[in-house]
């Protein structure tokens, strides 16, 4: 996430970007529950969108579409192509939840960019899921699709 906002922070913005590392995703989204519920009215009508980055970097980049906002998946789809950059639909119903709902909950547009599959679920809170299972040519990939991304996404959405 540092190199993210560095790669990010050079130029003018449209939109104030706020970057978040979340706590205890796994014992019930606490902390992105807790960032949502303190809210105002008036900062959850401001939020244009949630981009929510989870397991990435055991595999190619995927979204979960079936709990994504039509418009930010579609954006995706067109900034990959853009970029010559991978990009697949993979919904992870039934796996477990993620910081995005909490947004998705109060009406706010959000998208979660990950890299589970079949094949790369079983890594997940397992011992094999360290570092050494990483690809970073992958991981590399999902980081250009998501700078390319959100400054998309600063330029086109509305104010």
């Amino acid at each position: 996430m540092p190199s993210l906002v560095e790669s990010l922070k050079g130029k003018k913005r449209k939109h104030t970007i706020i970057f978040i590392g979340f706590t205890d995703e796994e014992a019930g989204e606490v902390g992105s529950n807790f960032y949502v519920k303190q809210l105002s009215k008036e900062q959850v009508a401001n939020i244009r969108a949630m981009v929510n980055m989870d397991t990435l970097g055991l595999g190619p980049s995927e979204v979960w579409v079936s709990h994504a906002d039509k418009n930010l998946t579609i954006a995706i789809g067109e900034v990959a192509r853009a970029l010559s950059l991978p990009v697949t639909a993979m919904n992870v119903d039934g796996v477990g939840s993620t910081d995005s709902e909490q947004f998705r909950n109060k009406k706010i547009p959000a998208i979660t960019i990950h890299s589970l599959t079949s094949a790369t679920l079983p890594v997940l809170h397992s011992p094999k899921d360290t570092i050494s299972a990483m690809k970073l040519d992958d991981y590399y990939q999902s980081y250009q699709l998501i700078a390319g991304y959100i400054s998309y996404l600063d330029a086109t959405l509305p104010k």
